[in-house]
């Protein structure tokens, strides 16, 4: 019988008591654990005795930013186990372990490498346990709370990649105590009202460009399902389709941010406000990146670990009473942003905000879209169209637009598709740079 459901549920609750602490406690909690970790880096991690040296007793915030290819580069070293190999891991990876450990203790993970890099990420079981607890939380801070008695259907659609985040946790949690049903968000939307509409889940876990799509299905009536709760994660989720889910269900979406490193990073309360997730690791948000120093994470320490996701921070307290920070939105990657050639030859590229993209698209007749950069075009793909003459509009829409950031447009192309580019674990991103000039261009930006 697996016990993990139970267990993560049992210390999930214990979790959910720090949410009545003052902002003094939690800062205090958080000092205690980040001394902890430092101070067990230091002895086990030969690595950070080289990266932190002579910043022993420095401040936090006085650290050098760790990023993801200085930590796979110095993988073998920045881990404490010194038994493990990165050739090792990667080998365990690419034989499909399903649910075996590495080595007989660890939960091996990687990320997609979407970035251009992939990452691996171990866990012990006392930090998967801690992982599962974690990921459990949002759910009960959006109100649902999970009966024993009469347990929710739930339906998960996400990746069902064996070294991915979301399928391990599907695997991990999987107990008749909580009846889900799990398949790859990359299925055929017919496959996907199908299987669903004989399932009939209360509970679904969802990217939100496959909930775009069931949404559009339910109000269609092609999709008959009693939803009573939705969450979303690992994609942008716009205002279109939280609107498009109230249409179906009359419910909210609660949406969550998070990653392999640490899940979740932020999710939202039954008020809709997006906390910070800050007793579990200290969030520096920096601009276009945020930093991450996760406690009680031991095996594979992670100190000030950069991602570069673009998060807007906001003031003030939620009715809920937590102590966390709130943040506005979350932006997408900086990975996200499109570059173009300046009208003005002695320009740098001209930079388009993700946001940008969606504000032009989201009120598009179509269930759902893709922009994809490539040297000789921008292409707006779009899934649904509803008013084949609205093409036209569109490219002069966006080609207007580029115009006015200052940028000398490339030719833009509307096209229609039935299905959008999806990566190794079944995520659609909105926006995708693929061209090698917009690389160059954004390389050169950064630089």
């Amino acid at each position: 019988m697996n016990t993990l459901p139970l267990r993560a549920l049992w210390k999930r609750r214990s979790l959910e008591r720090r949410g009545s602490w003052t902002r003094a406690r939690l800062e205090a909690h958080q000092a205690e654990h980040v001394t902890a970790l430092r101070r067990f880096a230091l002895e086990r991690s030969p690595f950070y005795r080289r990266f932190h040296r002579g910043l022993e007793h420095a401040p936090l915030t006085d650290l050098p930013i760790l990023t993801k290819s200085t930590m796979m580069e110095n993988f073998d070293d920045l881990v404490t186990d010194r038994a493990i190999r990165l050739a090792d891991v990667n080998g365990f990876l690419n034989s499909d372990p399903g649910l075996n450990l590495f080595r007989g203790r660890y939960v091996a993970l990687a990320t997609s490498g979407s970035t251009g890099l992939r990452g691996v990420f171990l866990f012990d079981e006392r930090e998967w346990l801690a992982a599962l607890a974690n990921i459990a939380r949002p759910m009960a801070w959006a109100g649902l709370k999970p009966s024993l008695l009469r347990p929710a259907r739930t339906a998960m659609l996400a990746s069902t990649t064996p070294w991915h985040y979301s399928s391990r946790v599907g695997l991990s949690l999987a107990s008749r105590f909580i009846p889900t049903l799990r398949f790859d968000a990359a299925e055929l939307i017919e496959s996907m009202v199908s299987r669903l509409n004989q399932w009939r889940p209360e509970v679904l876990a969802v990217y939100p460009s496959v909930l775009r799509q069931l949404a559009e299905e339910q109000i269609a009536g092609r999709l008959r399902i009693p939803l009573r709760h939705v969450s979303t994660s690992a994609e942008v989720l716009t205002p279109a389709t939280r609107q498009l889910v109230r249409q179906a269900w009359n419910i909210n979406v609660y949406d969550t941010y998070g990653a392999t490193e640490y899940a979740p990073i932020a999710a939202e309360c039954s008020y809709g406000r997006k906390h910070l997730v800050e007793d579990g690791a200290v969030i520096e948000i920096s601009g276009d990146r945020i930093l991450l120093t996760i406690f009680d994470r031991y095996t594979q320490p992670l100190i000030r670990y950069e991602i570069s996701d673009m998060v807007r921070a906001i003031e003030g307290d939620c009715e809920c009473g937590r102590p966390f920070r709130l943040i506005e939105a979350v932006e997408g990657r900086q990975e996200d942003v499109l570059y173009f050639r300046s009208r003005n030859p002695r320009s740098s590229p001209i930079a388009v905000h993700p946001n940008s993209i969606h504000n032009l698209l989201e009120t598009v007749p179509a269930t759902g879209w893709q922009v994809l950069q490539e040297d000789e075009a921008l292409y707006v793909c779009l899934n649904g169209l509803r008013d084949a003459g609205a093409a036209a509009a569109i490219e002069r829409a966006f080609t207007d637009f580029l115009f006015s950031q200052g940028a000398d447009p490339p030719p833009v192309r509307v096209t229609t598709t039935t299905s959008f580019r999806r990566g190794a674990t079944g995520k659609a991103p909105l926006i995708i740079r693929a061209g090698v000039r917009a690389k160059a261009a954004a390389q050169t930006e950064s630089s």
